[in-house]
Order: C-alpha cells, then sequence, then structure tokens
C-alpha cells in the first residue's frame, strides 16, 4: 500500500514538472513515505532525517516531506524531533503533496494531517492520481483503503481509517486504461481485500426489475480477470475471517487470476487469536486452506506469523508451530512482536514475552517454514513454468530473474536478450528454500511500449 502511494507522488511531483535523481545530494525535494507497522521503521525514519539534516544545511533550497502512516500517527513529534522537515502530510493528504511542498515555500514549515472521517471519496484513493511506475508491465491498483477489523496489535485502523470500497465500475475502468498502456499484471490492494464492497451497493436488472446487489470481491476478481491484455491478476492481503469459498472459485476459473494466496495467519494458538481479536481460530483458517487447495490446482499459500504476542505461552508456540505445520506454507513472512503505541497489544507491557524467548522461538518456527517452503520448491523440479521477467538478477547480472503464477522467484541464463515484462517457459532444473533454478525454453510473449509524446501547449 505505501509502495503505492509512493507512486503516485511521484508521479504527482513529475506532472509538475520535476524529474526524479536517486540522490539527495542532488534532489530539490526528498520525500520520505513512511509505515508504522513495525518498530524500526521510526528507527530508520529518524536515522534517514538525521542524514538529511546535513545535506540541507549544505543546501538550504532544499524541501523535505514526510509522508504516510507514521506522518498520520506522530505529526507533532516529527516536527519537534525534526525541524528541518518542511512537510508533514498523512495518509488521506497525497493528493496534496505539490501544492502543501508549494505552500511551505511561502509560509514555512507546514504540517497537514487530514482525519480519516474527512475523507473526500475520489481523493481518497490513490489509484485516481498520475504514477511513476518502476515496473512497465505491472501496477498496484488500490480497491479499498482503511479498515474496519480491530487487531489487537495493529496501527492501521488508527492511521487508514474504517474501511472505503472503491467504486466496481471505475476500478474495471483504471484496469482498461492500463492495459491499454501495455500492463499485463495487475496487483488489486486492500487491507483486507475479501471484504471489499460491504458499504457499496450496485443496480442490478433481475426479472424486470432493479435490485440493489452488493458487489462482492470474487465478482470484481472476475471482471478484472477477464479485462483483454491483462495476462496476471494478483491480490493482497484477505483475511481469514472473510475468506469464502465464492473468491476460490472465481480464483479457479479465471484464466488470469494467479494460484498464489497470501493469508495472514497471525499465530496457530485459538488463545493467542482470540486476544489478537483474529475473528477465526485454528481449524477455521486451516479449514480454508484445504477449500482453496480443493479448488484451486496448483495452489501456492503464503502467510504472516507474529511470535511473542503479549501472554504467549510455551504451549501457545507449540500449537503455531503444529498449525504451520499442517499448513505446508510456500513461504512465511515471521516477525517477533514489536509493540505499537496506540494499539491494545502495546498496554499489555505485564505480559511481554522476553527478547530472548521471541527471539528462539522465531528460530525454531523458520525451521518448519523453511522445510515446508524446500519441499514445495523440490516438488515443481522438472516440470515447464510461464515466468514473467523481471530483469537482471540482483547478485549476477547474467542471470536473469522471474516469477511464476504461484509467486516463486525463479533464477535462468536467457538464450537471448528479453525485456522485463516477457513472459517465456521455464523448465525448472533445481530449488532451494527461496527461489528456483531452471533453463529457459522459448518466449510466450514480449511486451510492447507505448511511448508518450509531449504536446506543447497552445
Amino acid at each position: 500500500m505505501n509502495e503505492h502511494d509512493t507512486e503516485r507522488i511521484a508521479g504527482l511531483l513529475e506532472a509538475d514538472g520535476m524529474v526524479a535523481t536517486d540522490s539527495p545530494d542532488h534532489a530539490d525535494v526528498v520525500v520520505l513515505n513512511t509505515c508504522c507497522i513495525r518498530e524500526n521503521a521510526d528507527n530508520k525514519l529518524y536515522a534517514k532525517l538525521g542524514d538529511l539534516k546535513q545535506v540541507k544545511r549544505d543546501r538550504p533550497g532544499m524541501q523535505i516531506a514526510v509522508a504516510g502512516c507514521l506522518a498520520q500517527k506522530d505529526r507533532d513529534l516529527i516536527q519537534q524531533r525534526a525541524g528541518h522537515v518542511d512537510v508533514v502530510f498523512g495518509t488521506h493528504n497525497v493528493h496534496r503533496a505539490v501544492e502543501l511542498l508549494d505552500a511551505a515555500r511561502v509560509n514555512g514549515p507546514t504540517i497537514e494531517i487530514l482525519e480519516a472521517a474527512a475523507r473526500d471519496a475520489h481523493e481518497a484513493f490513490p489509484s485516481a492520481l498520475p504514477a511513476r511506475r518502476d515496473s512497465e508491465h505491472a501496477a498496484w491498483v488500490t480497491i479499498q483503503i482503511g479498515c474496519d477489523n480491530s487487531c489487537a496489535f495493529c496501527i492501521v485502523p488508527s492511521v487508514r481509517g474504517p474501511e472505503m470500497s472503491r467504486p466496481f465500475d471505475e476500478l474495471v475502468s483504471e484496469v482498461e486504461a492500463l492495459a491499454r498502456d501495455g500492463i499485463t499484471e495487475v496487483t488489486l490492494l486492500g487491507q483486507n481485500v475479501n471484504s471489499y464492497g460491504r458499504d457499496l451497493a450496485l443496480t442490478a436488472r433481475r426479472s424486470g426489475e432493479d435490485v440493489r446487489v452488493r458487489p462482492m470481491f470474487a465478482d470484481l476478481l472476475r471482471s478484472v480477470g477477464n479485462v483483454r491484455g491483462i495476462r496476471r491478476v494478483r491480490y493482497t492481503s484477505p483475511h481469514p475471517k472473510d475468506m469464502q469459498l465464492d473468491v476460490a472459485k472465481a480464483m479457479a476459473e479465471t484464466e488470469s487470476v494467479c494460484e498464489h494466496l497470501h493469508m495472514p495467519m497471525q499465530s496457530g494458538s485459538d488463545h493467542v487469536l482470540a486476544r489478537m481479536h483474529r475473528g477465526y481460530n485454528a481449524e477455521r483458517y486451516l479449514r480454508v486452506l484445504a477449500e482453496a487447495r480443493a479448488t484451486i490446482d496448483d495452489l501456492a499459500i503464503t502467510t504472516d506469523i507474529i511470535v511473542g504476542f503479549p501472554g504467549e505461552t510455551d504451549d501457545d508456540f507449540e500449537r503455531t508451530l503444529e498449525v504451520a505445520a499442517a499448513a505446508q506454507f510456500d513461504s512465511a513472512f515471521t516477525f517477533v512482536f514489536s509493540p505499537r503505541p496506540g494499539t491494545e497489544a502495546a498496554e499489555m507491557a505485564d505480559e511481554f514475552v522476553p527478547h530472548d524467548v521471541a527471539v528462539d522461538r522465531y528460530t525454531r518456527l523458520r525451521v518448519v517454514i523453511e522445510r515446508s517452503a524446500r519441499a514445495a520448491h523440490a516438488a515443481r523440479v522438472g516440470r515447464t513454468e510461464l515466468a514473467v521477467v523481471e530483469g537482471p538478477s540482483k547478485r549476477d547480472p547474467a542471470i536473469t530473474s522471474g516469477r511464476t503464477r504461484q509467486n516463486k522467484l525463479v533464477h535462468f541464463p536467457a538464450t537471448e536478450p528479453l525485456v522485463a515484462g516477457s513472459y517465456v517457459n521455464v523448465t525448472v532444473t533445481d530449488a532451494s528454500t527461496n527461489y528456483l533454478l531452471a533453463e529457459m525454453r522459448d518466449v510466450v510473449h514480449v511486451p510492447r511500449r507505448r511511448t508518450r509524446i509531449p504536446v506543447a501547449a497552445s
């Protein structure tokens, strides 16, 4: 979500006549778009602002802006700790980035945080703004912002506000426009994508009468997946408590929707899940996975898991190990609990798990996750996969990297020059915990590039 906001902020600056630069030493404007999910984000922000203080001292005309979730939450603290910041704006003010920078040049340091209750339904969605994308073949599409859940560990509802779904037809129209521009892969974004549409109602014609119906996430998957030119549809992240069989059926029956489900588990202990306010238990979670695998051929499943949540006992953690082993995840993002001020869990200080205990649990969990990941990857050796090219490998420019439909990272030597966005068949020759190795077979699709020619106003 923050990456998508960053694309939109960059797009607004470029639309205002600015050009991107890789170095703050040469920048007239530096925007730090922040996240506040984990504590380390705070530390990184203030360390970066410390580095920029000297740069600004040497180049006093440079402007520094702090945006995003941390700005929404800690607006005044940022100005107190870093007085050299020119603009602070939150998650609901992305569309005003240029205006605020202009105002700060005249009026001095500016803080503008729009509260969720004052969001404008159109301006709230970053997808409605121009974008500067790093990828020419893939795009984020925000379908929903905010969150109506109350997970004890999560700060998102406070900084993003309640759920708001984007109009159905507007979303399909955006994806159609992206396809016309040569985009072949879209990722639908939301805090809880599978609750999309709960706040919407559409008019449908049934038996000669107009009937008000609610669009469902499964409907959106089918409609977006059937847009001509779109080869891959992904989404992140669904909530287990809202996951219904209609979503799995839409995935199975819509060719462009990829066989990858990222569904955060967070814990395998019913006791911990209840304290987290997650709205499901381990049995329900595993049942959802079983239904999805029975419905969708060749499905890869990934997850998020927190260890060391306040009050987590040794027995609670053993349940997490058992459920993680039973789930047979392809991979997982695993975290040691990090208290976020303003959340319910941060107030449970007397029940915090000692750090060394949490780290030990994290290490043990990684063993279970990596075991299932290696098994899932080993099972793909000898198979031919369709991969979309991302570019040269970061470690070896002679090797090309891509992604399979299951979102597996695959490395292979290209038999011919390939541009990012090309689709190629590769045969998997070896596997590790985190990636596949393959041989290239043939090119299936080469992306077309649309060149925009600027036209001077008369």
